[in-house]
């Protein structure tokens, strides 16, 4: 039997070698895939407990929340829960408009939450809220993080960007939310009167509620009319239905010594 040339078997073996690397391929991107397609939300892994953190939305019930000075209409209200989400549905105008807040007030505190809004979406998430019958808001107490769709008319406007503490300061580092469709991961901490709001990893506003500072800041802004608004550094965390849908998922807080 005659051998094969050597520059054949080269060739032979080199297709040989690129038909395993095209079967091998594939299975590594089904796993890929299979991973993202069953990630798990509104659930906490076993370190982030040991870690302190807690759910405030089970993916499944409105248990922990209410509405704002309306604590018996909010099975009325815009707010449900929808493909495990926590959903506002602020378009239907037979629902009770209202903001949803915790049933528990916090003081020094990490939370971090997903959220999205609809196209041109504006909203927000206000900490150290007031509920009691003279206040008629959740604003007049409570700082806000602003949540707003990119294609909102408000992105130009430095004092309404997303991630920024509306009205009072501009984005410390520019970042720009996802779309529509896309899921915007935010955190906010305080320790003490300290704040810090990041969104998508990046730190967007930083104040000292007890300093000197932040009194001008408000004397000086669209809440100087509102004598409560930023004074407290304890109270209830409250979503806000402002007439755009916004959806909110893996809302979890881990209460800080």
């Amino acid at each position: 039997m005659k051998s094969l040339p050597i520059k054949l078997i080269f060739v032979g073996l080199l297709l040989l070698g690129c038909k395993n690397k095209v079967e091998k391929e594939p299975q590594v991107w089904h796993t890929k895939k299979m991973a993202q397609e069953n990630v798990v939300h509104n659930q906490l892994l076993e370190i982030e407990k040991e870690q302190g953190w807690q759910l405030l939305f089970d993916g499944k019930t409105l248990n922990g929340w209410h509405l704002y000075n309306k604590p018996d209409s909010t099975h009325l209200s815009a707010w449900e829960v929808r493909d495990g989400t926590l959903f506002c549905d602020a378009t239907d105008e037979n629902k009770v408009f209202g903001d949803l807040v915790t049933d528990t007030a916090y003081e020094n505190y990490e939370l971090v939450f997903d959220w999205q809004m609809a196209l041109r979406g504006n909203g927000g998430v206000f900490i150290n809220v007031q509920e009691a019958p003279e206040f008629t808001a959740t604003y007049q107490t409570g700082p806000e993080y602003q949540l707003l769709e990119p294609a909102h008319s408000d992105t130009k406007t430095p004092l309404k960007r997303a991630g920024c503490l509306w009205g009072i300061s501009p984005q410390i580092n520019k970042v720009e939310a996802k779309p529509t469709g896309q899921w915007n991961t935010s955190r906010i901490v305080q320790q003490d009167g300290q704040i810090e709001f990041y969104l998508n990893g990046k730190l967007t506003a930083k104040e000292d509620l007890n300093s000197p500072a932040w009194a001008q800041k408000v004397a000086v802004s669209n809440f100087a009319e509102n004598p409560d608004f930023g004074k407290a550094t304890q109270g209830k965390i409250a979503l806000q239905n402002w007439y755009f849908e916004v959806q909110f998922r893996n809302i979890k807080i881990r209460e800080l010594l």
